[in-house]
């Protein structure tokens, strides 16, 4: 079972970096502009573009929510006397562990979604994934960490 998980996050894993590196490589000298009418992120694929970003930042706040309810119950544990804290600690652990698998099974999701997401924008045209706005603001976050190749700085 973990043997099945773990080659499953490394195909993934591989897919993910294939789809980077494409995203990322250089490319030929082409037009700044789309041509007209061929390459607008409005309709279908931008709503699909913003769909996709506003299920992170959801993903993003609910962690932050979860992590603020789990310092609340951290200060509740060390607070109470010796005879309660190991029921604290108990209710702590297991509600880690519920919320690590339901994190898991919620990013494994996100992630096919996101897959899905990419190969719509490679089968559009060559330039779709580089006009989708999740993909402008992946690469404007990793310019900023100096993550960026080269070729991007």
């Amino acid at each position: 079972m973990k043997t099945k998980m773990n080659t499953n996050l490394l195909s993934r894993c591989s897919l993910a970096l294939a789809l980077a590196l494409t995203v990322w490589s250089p490319l030929p000298s082409q037009a700044a502009e789309p041509v007209e009418g061929k390459m607008k992120m409005d309709g279908k694929m931008g709503k699909s573009c913003q769909a996709m970003m506003d299920q992170k930042q959801k993903m993003v706040a609910d962690m932050k929510a979860q992590d603020a309810k789990l310092a609340e119950q951290v200060a509740q544990m060390n607070s109470a006397p010796a005879d309660k804290k190991l029921g604290l600690t108990s209710a702590i652990v297991t509600h880690m562990v519920e919320q690590q698998t339901a994190m898991h099974a919620r990013k494994a999701k996100m992630d096919d979604e996101m897959m899905k997401h990419m190969m719509q924008h490679m089968q559009m045209n060559k330039d779709s994934m580089s006009q989708c706005p999740m993909m402008k603001r992946m690469k404007d976050m990793s310019e900023k960490s100096g993550d960026a190749p080269k070729e991007q700085k």
